[in-house]
């Protein structure tokens, strides 16, 4: 099975942005724990803080693999482009979220991937990737 996380804007100072919201583990630290305990899982990850850069990315591999585990961060309130890609490829995507978005500010409440995607889960912090994993399996 072959499975990606591909994550958005900031996600890349995971351990460092915000401990009371992100906690303070690095997505790197993270991702080789994800990889370790699911090693019969072909599991890659992929990060940009460019909003076209994860839609080629969605285009190149959203035909292709069995998974996308997608957290687009801010870009999930904000990208038609990426809510577009997201409904154009036949992988299914789960939307991921650390924190829980209808806790925090009102424009958080909306997302243009939410309606394309396969499920959604939010604020489990990290364990929201492992739970999105889980449901590939």
């Amino acid at each position: 099975m072959k499975i990606i996380i591909i994550n958005g804007p900031n996600l890349n100072l995971l351990g460092k942005r915000e401990p009371e919201v992100y906690g303070n583990k690095t997505f790197s630290d993270f991702f080789e724990e994800l990889k370790s305990k699911y090693n019969t899982v072909d599991l890659e990850y992929y990060q940009s803080n460019i909003e076209g850069e994860l839609i080629d990315k969605l285009q190149e591999i959203g035909f292709s693999y069995d998974g996308i585990i997608l957290n687009a961060a801010a870009y999930t309130h904000t990208s038609v482009g990426i809510g577009d890609a997201v409904k154009a490829i036949t992988t299914p995507v789960i939307e991921v979220h650390i924190s829980n978005t209808f806790s925090r500010e009102t424009f958080r409440h909306q997302s243009f991937i939410s309606p394309n995607a396969k499920g959604i889960i939010i604020g489990f912090g990290l364990k929201s990737y492992e739970l999105a994993l889980q449901s590939f399996l």
